[in-house]
């Protein structure tokens, strides 16, 4: 599974820097696929291909937010989430609507970060 912000966060900031991903980005910053990552392209739903340093719209316009297909819950990186492991108010949870087992986080993680 992702990782998810709730609407308890604080705007700390505490949890960019932690994610080997770069899958978290400030509320209203555009974020795009390449951020931190190895991929120049991605395919997504419909066949349509997007440039991996396009810019993509903001998830969230109010607090902390993550690319739920950027996450990886840190498997391959870390033992747990250093989101969740540096959050001072606990809002770094698991995100209900992204169950994904821990094979298929670490093939996510070899995706995002394959040597070109």
């Amino acid at each position: 599974m992702a990782i998810m912000i709730t609407d308890e966060c604080i705007n700390c900031g505490a949890c960019e820097p932690e994610c080997p991903n770069t899958a978290i980005y400030e509320g209203g910053v555009q974020w795009t696929w390449g951020d931190g990552t190895s991929l120049t392209k991605v395919e997504i739903d419909g066949g349509e291909t997007v440039d991996g340093k396009a810019p993509q719209p903001p998830i969230s316009d109010e607090f902390y937010y993550i690319v739920s297909d950027k996450c990886t819950e840190c498997c391959g990186f870390h033992e747990e989430p250093q989101c969740a492991a540096v959050c001072p108010v606990d809002c770094c949870v698991d995100d209900p609507d992204y169950r994904e087992t821990e094979e298929a986080l670490l093939a996510k993680k070899e995706w995002l970060h394959a040597a070109s």
